[in-house]
């Protein structure tokens, strides 16, 4: 869920003593050319990079997201309610947003690709842990700390990026590296759910960390080495100081908002649309209600174009029209007919990662200074609205039915959209 794209050309950087040309030094990610602006579109690095950071996507986000199509029998086998159920989801996602800024920091002291090895490791082990986990209290704990691990990719992915692409490039990148986040969360969901029906959600959500586990690898064989990284002593005064001034910046206050009030909206419509679907009317079986997840693939392909079109008309206008798009689509879902129900998911998602990868990118542009601090505040908000919202969506659904998850999630995407149209 790192910094975003800077938006500009780098500043020309000294060549460390004894070095001459532009070859990283394989003992450190510290060393870097002089003049370095980072690898062209189309290059054989610059291909590495995305596929290196779409094994890191996979792997984050399969696990992170691998329990929301089995809810309904996770709650069965755990004895809790649906809004209980959804703390497993809410667990990972508090634990995740806690633990951005921190690898962040750690990041800037040891490199990008080494802290994000790190924290695949320690995601990986927990992940192969995780469905075993005797009691629900037990499996609040693993999830927390999984999401703690898993927050070294988000945090710092998107900052790997800006550092390693040519500017000009960078919104594509940041938006083809937000598509391939949404392949993992929906083969996390895909795998989960057809097993889970066969085998039971821990065999399920196990299958799914063996996945994520193959894919983690796939990035260490992958990633180059890093040439725009150079590693720099970060305080914590200095870390806490950076994070006020962003707060008390409006441009970039109201980023954080949009990411907490959008992400909240749509894991809410996620986590309680297996339990609409598995009731009646629908009465649909865990394995064919998983499928809806490739409602995903529309974010796959929305969150590029995004990054594209806002290269010629403009992030804000972007990332507004993706808003709209986003509450016609929640709306439409009311429908009591599968395929309408069906469309209106496929539209809010496709809505929901086109505002997304505009803002997860424009946190870090908009930043004067202090970039990986800025979208690290991005990804804490993105996730605490996923943790907040996506249990607060419970109360909605037991309470009132799924038209109180569409009616929350309508007010939160009209809120940030009219914050988004006042504050430049």
């Amino acid at each position: 869920m790192g910094t975003g794209p800077t938006g500009r050309a780098r500043r020309a950087r000294t060549v460390p003593p004894g070095r001459t040309g532009g070859a990283p030094d394989p003992a450190s990610e510290a060393a870097e050319p002089s003049d370095w602006v980072g690898h062209d579109r189309g290059s054989r690095e610059y291909r590495r990079i995305l596929v290196a950071l779409l094994g890191a996507g996979i792997a984050t986000f399969a696990q992170l997201y691998s329990p929301q199509g089995i809810l309904p029998a996770l709650a069965t086998d755990l004895h809790v309610d649906a809004s209980r159920s959804s703390l497993t989801i809410s667990a990972a996602t508090i634990g995740l947003a806690l633990a951005v800024l921190p690898w962040s920091i750690v990041a800037d002291r040891i490199g990008r690709v080494r802290a994000m090895r790190i924290a695949l490791v320690a995601a990986a082990v927990l992940g192969l842990l995780m469905p075993w986990s005797p009691s629900f209290p037990v499996l609040m704990v693993v999830r927390v700390l999984e999401g703690i691990a898993l927050g070294g990719v988000p945090a710092i992915a998107v900052t790997y990026l800006g550092e390693e692409v040519r500017a000009r490039h960078a919104a594509l990148a940041a938006g083809t590296y937000v598509s391939g986040t949404t392949i993992g969360g929906l083969l996390g969901r895909l795998v989960a759910g057809p097993v889970a029906d066969v085998a039971g959600w821990r065999v399920g959500t196990f299958s799914v960390a063996v996945l994520a586990t193959v894919a983690a690898v796939l990035f260490f064989l992958v990633a180059p080495e890093p040439r725009g990284f150079r590693a720099r002593p970060v305080s914590v005064r200095r870390v806490v100081g950076a994070v006020g001034r962003h707060l008390r910046t409006p441009s970039l206050l109201v980023l954080y908002a949009q990411g907490f009030l959008l992400m909240g909206g749509f894991v809410a419509m996620y986590n309680y649309l297996a339990f609409r679907l598995e009731a009646p009317p629908f009465a649909m079986p865990a394995a064919l209600a998983s499928l809806l997840f490739l409602a995903y693939l529309a974010g796959t392909v929305s969150s590029r174009a995004a990054g594209g079109l806002a290269d010629r008309v403009g992030r804000r206008r972007i990332m507004l029209a993706s808003t709209a798009v986003m509450v016609v689509g929640a709306l439409v879902t009311l429908s009591t007919s599968l395929v309408v129900v069906v469309v209106g998911l496929v539209v809010m998602t496709a809505g929901f990662f086109g505002a997304h990868s505009i803002a997860s990118g424009w946190s870090g542009a908009r930043a004067e200074a202090d970039r990986a601090q800025s979208t690290s505040l991005y990804n804490f908000w993105y996730y605490a609205g996923s943790s907040v919202f996506g249990f607060l969506g419970g109360l909605a659904f037991v309470g009132i039915g799924w038209s109180g998850v569409v009616g929350m999630v309508v007010v939160l995407c009209v809120v940030a959209g009219v914050w988004g149209a006042v504050r430049r």
